[in-house]
């Protein structure tokens, strides 16, 4: 009988895989952070594509740099000439791609939609504060309210036609997920971007309710969020980012620190579990980024939660250098690009500091005793 050949020495998966799958490599070793090669886009991004920009505070920064970098997107909700440009911000305008205000959840974002197209009817809609009116799904882009409701209703069917034309725009979604915590009317399921009583409207133990949501929520909410959009355009992609920005308060009853861990790590999951599962979907890892014990804090500001505009240029310039194509580019071409870079950067830096950006939760600290 034969003797059978000794099998093979057994050789491990990991052997000859990229230095960015190991960590004294990838990390340690890489020269600088964030790593060179930390995000490898799924695909590349034409700058005349329409992109629509929606979510959580962080957002804007997403598509501010988006813009000044010289893509495509979309505003269909622009500036009225009667509003003065050092007021546009505080008034919602130039933020996103409609004047929605921040997105803080995933079905925030699908009743949105929803209601653009007929399918969704906010329940108790218009909140009232000091004899002012104010749209409670997005109190904070009218400082002060509006003095009638009539005139909220008016600007509410205006800013839903704006979002119906933005969506048949869209060839691509940019969304930021921030938060897996909100307050809702209880009946009907609405959810709001605050909790009544904190801009405007009364909290109402009766009637209103906090919501957590959970992992698998959030994944059937975007799905469906991903069909609105592919209605109007099967080939539309996404582009799913996670805010590495604390929470500024919770009600779960939890300690703020694990509170804020548990929601980032459901939102982490829910969006790298989409990037694997559809190629339409792809992810950037700015929460990485920024919240990474390798960054050692750096990116934080004192108050360990507001990131520092250093911060999110490191973030945006992470994505834009993987996106520019340098790794098929000459070392001309390269430094080529990286000059016009820094000139983009040098003439926008005031457009990239905290104190910018439109953040209705941070309001929540005023209310601690």
């Amino acid at each position: 009988m034969a003797k059978k050949p000794a099998s093979a020495t057994p050789v491990s998966p990991y052997q000859g895989l990229e230095d960015r799958a190991f960590w004294r490599a990838g990390v340690v070793e890489a020269g600088s952070y964030p790593p060179p090669d930390i995000y490898r886009p799924k695909y590349t991004i034409d700058k005349q594509l329409p992109i629509f920009t929606a979510g959580s505070c962080f957002a804007q920064h997403v598509g501010r740099t988006l813009a000044q970098a010289g893509y495509n997107v979309l505003d269909t909700e622009p500036l009225p000439a009667f509003v003065p440009a050092d007021l546009a911000q505080k008034h919602g305008y130039r933020l996103y791609s409609a004047r929605f205000g921040n997105i803080y959840t995933v079905r925030q974002f699908l009743q949105l939609l929803q209601e653009a197209f007929g399918k969704f009817h906010p329940a108790d809609p218009i909140w009232e504060k000091d004899g002012m009116f104010f749209d409670a799904m997005r109190p904070g882009v009218t400082p002060g309210g509006l003095a009638t409701a009539e005139y909220v209703r008016e600007a509410r069917e205006h800013h839903l036609r704006a979002i119906q034309e933005a969506v048949a725009s869209t060839g691509m979604v940019v969304f930021t997920l921030g938060l897996t915590e909100t307050w809702q009317h209880t009946p009907s399921g609405t959810i709001y971007p605050t909790a009544p009583g904190t801009i405007a409207g009364e909290i109402d133990p009766e009637v209103h309710s906090f919501v957590n949501f959970r992992a698998a929520e959030i994944r059937k909410d975007f799905l469906m969020v991903r069909k609105i959009f592919q209605a109007a355009n099967p080939s539309v992609k996404f582009l799913l980012t996670v805010s590495p920005v604390p929470l500024t308060a919770t009600a779960s009853g939890a300690h703020v620190l694990p509170a804020t861990t548990y929601s980032k790590s459901v939102l982490r999951t829910v969006a790298g579990e989409l990037a694997e599962d559809f190629d339409d979907i792809d992810y950037f890892p700015s929460f990485e980024i920024v919240s990474s014990h390798p960054s050692a804090g750096k990116f934080f500001e004192r108050n360990m939660r507001s990131v520092k505009p250093y911060g999110v240029r490191q973030v945006m310039k992470a994505f834009l250098t993987a996106h520019s194509g340098e790794a098929k580019k000459t070392p001309k071409e390269i430094r080529q690009l990286r000059r016009a870079a820094r000139r983009q950067q040098a003439e926008s830096e005031t457009a990239a500091t905290q104190d910018d950006l439109i953040c209705e939760e941070e309001l929540l600290d005023a209310f601690r005793k």
